[in-house]
């Protein structure tokens, strides 16, 4: 007889708590690891250079809304995930909410 499993309602998640800050870059190299590529491949899929790759990923060259959009198309990911990979949802809808009414 298989294990009873134990219903959760949504409302009984917790959301996990932040590890770990990520830069712009770090989150193009987090998605492009996860996607198994080497920068050499991600250079290919997406147009921009090998070089500049290793620039964004490191931290010398700036990520921007354009390069975003290319590397997100390649790497399957919203440009959202490579930009803003800190923002926090819920406390931005509060802090929108807290500037709109006050």
């Amino acid at each position: 007889m298989a294990p009873k499993v134990k219903k959760t309602s949504a409302s009984e998640y917790v959301p996990a708590r932040v590890r770990v800050e990520l830069t712009p870059g770090e989150s193009v190299r987090v998605a492009r690891e996860l996607q198994a590529m080497t920068q050499t491949e991600l250079a290919a899929a997406s147009g921009i250079p090998q070089g500049t790759i290793s620039s964004i990923e490191s931290g010398r060259a700036r990520l921007g809304a354009e390069r975003a959009e290319k590397l997100a198309r390649a790497l399957k990911v919203h440009p959202a995930v490579l930009l803003w990979p800190n923002w926090d949802v819920d406390s931005q809808s509060q802090r929108a909410a807290g500037q709109a009414t006050g």
